[in-house]
Parts: C-alpha cells; sequence; structure tokens
C-alpha cells in the first residue's frame, strides 16, 4: 500500500452495524508512501495508523 499527503483512507466496518471509516492522510512516516501514516479524521481527531487489508485508499485526484 502506498499513500501520499492528502489521499483518503476508507476503512471497511468489521462488525454489523459499523460502517466505514474516511480517514485524511496528513504525513507519511514510512519511505516511499508507505505505512504508517499520520491521518486525521473528520473531527479533527489524529493518529498513526498501519492499514490493515480491510482499507482502501482514494487518490486525491479521484475526488
Amino acid at each position: 500500500m502506498r499513500a501520499s499527503v492528502g489521499d483518503q483512507l476508507t476503512v471497511h466496518g468489521r462488525i454489523v452495524g459499523n460502517g466505514n471509516r474516511v480517514l485524511e492522510v496528513v504525513e507519511v512516516l514510512g519511505a516511499d508512501g508507505t505505512p504508517p501514516y499520520r491521518v486525521r479524521t473528520a473531527d479533527g481527531h489524529e493518529s498513526i495508523m498501519t492499514p490493515g487489508p480491510d482499507c482502501i485508499v482514494r487518490p486525491r485526484t479521484e475526488r
């Protein structure tokens, strides 16, 4: 997985009733666009994450 600043990560809910989470990549901490990433939620909370197989990247240019 590779992402750039400004891309969106969509994390699919794994439990019935939990929807998808959309996160914005604000910093790439790995080499050459690889994880981990500093991400921001819609409410402004920031955290560092390494996405799993239930996550997809939507580049800025697709939105």
